[in-house]
């Protein structure tokens, strides 16, 4: 079909979240070194665009809040270059994900204080 697959987008997100966060000074390496995993308990996806292959898509990523051991986070998708053209600023995607904290053995945890006030 000449599109990006659906399922695409979901790995686009995880990378805007990463990114955040090595925005905060931390990655997510060293997050999950200190005993600290983020595992996706809700996830929604409306795709309002096609994303075709060799697009360069922007992914706008926002901290929304969260509670002591979940996390919230809004996306925008954009392509901001089409076959050398810069197409309008339109989404081709909004989405919404909530991450819960856990630890090693997957049991629910606080976030780090650090991690709840920041974003």
């Amino acid at each position: 079909m000449g599109v990006a697959h659906h399922s695409s987008y979901v790995d686009w997100l995880e990378i805007g979240r990463t990114e955040l966060l090595r925005q905060s000074g931390v990655s997510y390496a060293a997050l999950e070194q200190a005993g600290t995993f983020l595992v996706i308990v809700k996830l929604e996806v409306r795709y309002r665009r096609p994303v075709r292959y060799d697009d360069v898509v922007e992914v706008r990523t926002r901290w929304m809040g969260g509670s002591k051991v979940k996390i919230e986070h809004e996306y925008e998708v954009f392509v901001v270059e089409r076959g050398g053209d810069s197409p309008p600023e339109l989404p081709a995607a909004a989405a919404s994900t909530t991450l819960a904290c856990v630890d090693r053995g997957g049991k629910i945890q606080q976030l780090p204080g650090w991690l709840i006030t920041s974003g």
